[in-house]
């Protein structure tokens, strides 16, 4: 979700201080204009014409445009390996002479990117960037119909239509279908990746999901109370809890949860990762879940580093190979630059078996 939710609330709120019921307000809002809130795809302003594009960042890639079965166009990135990324940093891999880029691209791991429900697909490059850098991932980066340059409109039933899609051309490409495919979410993005995993439970290797949400009818209350009376009448459902159980317990799962997100309750993820646990034939008891103590976005340098190692850091709730770390500072749009965030992601690819190493 966004930040934007809080300026909704107080316009919900002017509303009907204005209008003849709360109930009819809160009808009309929550019904008829569900889709606006849940999916602000033009906040921040521009963000339907002007979308970053990883040269931008340093980082070779191609525009990836996918035509989706319902005919709606698709305005995706594809960043895919090469056996050296000069002038950017990257890790050094060792690679044969010989071995072409498609065939190193064909032995790294593909991470398909699901963002958030506000800005667009070019905003979450830097994201992508450790991905594509620090990790050696190939990387899709999906950008949902109504957002960025994709065309439509945003919608539940669309954008499980947009990431199947994606998950398709991978799983068609004459080299990236050879990879494990690992979901990263966040937020609503999240959601996408648990539906798209449930639907396809052999085809995907691990999920990576952050501040997500147990369904969107569960968080109306506390993301937008005025309209809590209402959340019957939420239609986009995206509802997860019902989707964890269908995913294999053979799929490890890496839940990041932001303890003070002020959108999604933690009670959402620890809900997550309660379901998480049951699918895992004789799982362990619920352990308590990791405490990591706030640093400095800037210390987060050491990407390669093995958390279990990190002083600062405990070690991870565990059940079977799926891990649940929670950021003390983390709120919910911050948590991704929080101190052992991505050592964490790091270490749980890193741990998947039949993944190269990752540096």
């Amino acid at each position: 979700m966004s930040s934007l939710l809080p300026s909704i609330e107080a316009f919900a709120k002017g509303t009907a201080a204005t209008a003849a019921g709360l109930g009819t307000v809160g009808f009309g809002l929550l019904f008829f204009g569900q889709n606006y809130l849940i999916y602000p795809s033009s906040y921040p302003p521009g963000s339907r014409t002007e979308v970053p594009v990883p040269t931008d960042f340093g980082l070779p890639y191609r525009d990836l445009p996918l035509q989706t079965p319902d005919g709606v166009k698709l305005a995706c990135f594809l960043l895919t390996q090469r056996k050296e990324l000069p002038n950017i940093g990257s890790m050094p891999i060792e690679s044969p002479e010989e071995e072409s880029n498609e065939e190193f691209a064909a032995r790294r791991p593909t991470i398909l990117m699901f963002h958030g429900n506000g800005g667009n697909v070019g905003h979450r490059i830097p994201l992508a960037k450790v991905f594509f850098v620090r990790m050696r991932c190939n990387v899709l980066m999906v950008s949902y119909r109504g957002y960025g340059l994709s065309e439509g409109n945003p919608s539940e039933k669309g954008i499980r239509i947009d990431a199947q899609c994606a998950l398709d051309h991978v799983l068609s490409h004459p080299f990236l279908s050879k990879t494990p495919i690992i979901l990263y979410g966040q937020s609503i993005g999240g959601a996408v990746a648990i539906d798209l995993a449930s639907r396809n439970p052999h085809a995907i290797r691990a999920l990576v999901l952050e501040n997500t949400f147990l369904s969107l009818p569960r968080l109306v209350p506390t993301a937008l109370p005025v309209l809590g009376p209402f959340a019957f009448l939420c239609h986009q459902k995206w509802d997860s809890a019902s989707k964890v159980p269908l995913i294999p317990a053979e799929t490890p799962m890496l839940l990041l949860s932001g303890v003070r997100d002020e959108v999604v309750p933690r009670e959402h993820m620890q809900g997550l990762w309660e379901l998480v646990q049951k699918r895992i034939p004789g799982g362990q008891k619920a352990a308590a879940p990791t405490s990591v103590p706030y640093f400095a976005p800037e210390r987060e340098e050491n990407t390669d580093k093995d958390i279990s190692k990190d002083e600062s850091v405990q070690n991870p709730a565990a059940s079977g190979h799926s891990r649940f770390v929670e950021f003390q500072r983390g709120t919910h749009n911050d948590t991704c630059v929080q101190h052992g965030y991505w050592s964490a992601i790091l270490d749980f690819i890193s741990s998947l078996k039949d993944v190269p190493p990752l540096s």
